[in-house]
């Protein structure tokens, strides 16, 4: 079963064509993963899905429907959940209140529940629930922003450079807390930069060049592509 079905999707700013008629498929419970060099358009096509940005051609069938007009927060409402590019946690706000903003659809009862399941996953969250999110390492701000998308209950996750400007130890770390939302059923879409930490999670993989795809497969096919390694893992 396809969660999230993206034909020939066409994003422009101004003039200059950032994603330029990509198609693509993310099946129900997998992690899909799109590599490629900086300005190749992955964040655009993170946020042409998300509704963030809009597109100006091309379909986003979530489940079945067609999103690619409707506004952010629509989206999000079907359980869409975009955690985007430089975590972008409200650094004024602390914790607890940064995790509640991600259940504003939910009742009392329903984010409260939730709220014990993300911090079981993210205890290092919990010992900080009273601390400004701006005073967070940025690898805590990180499992912020992701806990703050589960908050949501999200039936597709979008995950944009989830390991950008981070320590060596938290990459490990966060990629692993990805790995075991994989293995939870949690369906996920990543962008990211770390191209063979991303292959070695994801179950299928794009490659993103100047807004086009030119290469897609399985992760595992993708890895041992001679172009992909040459170019994204150091071959």
């Amino acid at each position: 079963m396809t969660a999230l079905h993206v034909e020939g999707l066409e994003v422009c700013y101004g003039r200059t064509v950032a994603v330029a008629g990509i198609s693509l498929d993310v099946p129900q419970g997998s992690a899909v993963c799109l590599i490629g060099a900086n300005g190749a358009g992955k964040t655009t096509t993170l946020r042409a899905i998300s509704g963030l940005t809009r597109a100006r051609a091309g379909r986003v069938l979530y489940g079945g429907t067609d999103i690619a007009r409707r506004p952010a927060h629509r989206i999000a409402a079907l359980g869409l959940r975009h955690v985007p590019e430089g975590r972008q946690c409200f650094a004024e706000l602390t914790v607890e209140e940064n995790l509640a903003l991600g259940a504003y659809l939910d009742t009392a009862a329903a984010a409260a529940s939730r709220r014990d399941q993300v911090l079981t996953r993210f205890p290092r969250l919990r010992e900080r629930l009273s601390q400004r999110a701006g005073s967070l390492s940025g690898g805590e701000q990180q499992m912020l922003a992701i806990g703050r998308a589960l908050m949501g209950a999200p039936r597709l996750l979008l995950l944009d450079e989830p390991s950008m400007g981070l320590a060596p130890l938290f990459v490990e770390e966060i990629f692993a807390i990805i790995a075991s939302l994989k293995q939870d059923g949690t369906t996920i879409l990543l962008v990211e930069q770390n191209a063979s930490a991303a292959l070695d999670i994801c179950d299928h993989a794009y490659v993103l060049e100047t807004g086009r795809i030119v290469i897609s497969g399985s992760a595992a096919d993708v890895a041992v592509n001679p172009a992909v390694v040459a170019a994204y893992l150091g071959g």
